[in-house]
């Protein structure tokens, strides 16, 4: 029955019109590559979007890299194109079900060794939902001084969206939002906001960080997605609503806010993996965050979109190059947290706006945080990869990379507080 439903599922991950008929992932392919011309580049990515493949990562300019799975009825055309094109190209794995089966194993093996005790937790695997809830609840009674539990909404499947509040009391303070697992597939990201906070509250040498300054973070903004990953099919992306007229589920939430929406880099087509809605905030998670940032935009100062992966600092705007009027302002907070983030093992990120230096995006929370909630400083931080599908880092990795990102959290709160914090 579990494999029945990966089957299922995957239709709506690679474009089939018809869910219930699907090609297994038996014998498809993850194909690596870097176009060195700009017909190439386009030849790949006109791939996009359509039946039989799935971008896992891409760019669009000369040098990035593409890294895309094809099912097996679409491999020996998608390399006879490759060829034609003159595409060098690794493939990464053979069978993508084979690798699914194994990561289940050891997901199930590692998460055993998940240890919860008095509110901690340790980063040694990939925590589900639950985990994470019970995590964030035991916080807030072990810390109650400083920790509160904030629920913004409920998902459509009727899970609920937690977050912590982290505050040393008081009102009107300048504030920092930090949310994650907006896209579900990125494991990595949920791991790294629960290390922020556990930084923030368990750690009494960071109690200057929120002294002055209140911090609200959100670890799964897509929680329905997440724990699809889980249970059915692990590169699920979108949110899991129903999509009228359609056998294709969900939304990608990060082409779902309502600025700009459907401009570009976006799709109208509920299969594809960028189909941005039938119309901007169709999502309760959406909706969730966007009346949470409006009910607090006079004390937000700072908002962070996690996501992997693939090192960025962005900020606005995605669905334009044209810069944002405090673009200078932008980069050098972000070169100074890249700056210190470096420090623990020499890890780099590239720094500009989406559309510059990753590609076209519209209907982001960057820029919707942004253009229309008012927090001048709004950022997406794209953690480093992993793995074959690059959405699964080792757990090895969760520990150091969640160490890494806590000296970035450091410098931007310490901005915050510098600029803000005599506000109140």
């Amino acid at each position: 029955m579990r494999l029945l439903l990966v089957l299922l599922v995957a239709g709506s991950a690679f474009g089939f019109s018809n869910a219930e008929d699907l090609p297994s992932l038996e014998g498809a392919k993850v194909y690596r590559l870097i176009p060195d011309s700009d017909e190439k580049l386009s030849a790949v990515l006109a791939h996009n979007g359509k039946e039989g493949y799935d971008f896992l990562r891409r760019g669009h300019n000369l040098g990035d890299e593409i890294r895309v799975l094809v099912t097996a009825d679409f491999t020996e055309g998608f390399e006879s194109e490759l060829t034609e094109y003159e595409i060098d190209y690794v493939i990464v794995t053979e069978n993508a079900q084979a690798v699914i089966d194994e990561e289940k194993t050891t997901r199930q093996n590692a998460a055993a060794s998940i240890t919860r005790l008095n509110g901690r937790i340790s980063f040694e695997a990939y925590p589900r939902y639950d985990a994470i809830v019970e995590y964030l609840e035991g916080l807030a009674t072990n810390y109650s001084g400083i920790a509160s539990l904030v629920n913004i909404g409920t998902s459509y499947e009727g899970r609920s969206i937690y977050g912590l509040k982290i505050s040393s009391g008081g009102t009107g303070k300048p504030a920092i939002l930090i949310d994650s697992a907006l896209h579900a597939r990125e494991w990595i990201t949920p791991p790294t906001a629960l290390y922020i906070i556990n930084q923030l509250v368990e750690n009494s040498d960071n109690a200057d960080l929120y002294a002055n300054v209140d911090w609200y973070i959100f670890p799964v903004l897509n929680p329905d997605g997440y724990e699809f990953t889980h249970t059915s099919y692990r590169l699920w992306r979108k949110t899991r609503s129903i999509n009228d007229g359609s056998s294709c589920v969900g939304v990608d939430p990060n082409r779902n806010f309502g600025y700009y929406w459907m401009l570009n880099g976006a799709s109208d087509l509920p299969c594809s993996e960028v189909f941005a809605g039938p119309e901007p905030f169709s999502e309760v998670e959406t909706q969730a965050l966007r009346d949470f940032v409006l009910a607090n935009n006079e004390t937000l100062k700072l908002y962070l979109a996690v996501h992997s992966y693939g090192n960025y600092f962005l900020y606005p705007w995605g669905y334009t190059s044209e810069l944002p009027d405090n673009e200078e302002e932008l980069r050098t907070l972000a070169e100074a947290a890249d700056d210190a983030l470096s420090t623990l093992r020499g890890t780099r990120y590239t720094i500009g706006t989406s559309t510059n230096v990753l590609y076209e995006a519209a209907g982001g929370s960057d820029d919707w945080v942004k253009g229309v909630g008012g927090v001048e400083l709004s950022y997406t931080l794209e953690l480093p990869g992993g793995g074959i599908w690059g959405f699964d880092p080792p757990v090895s990795e969760i520990l150091p990379v969640g160490q890494e990102t806590f000296l970035a959290i450091r410098v931007f709160g310490e901005y915050i507080e510098s600029k803000f914090g005599s506000s109140k």
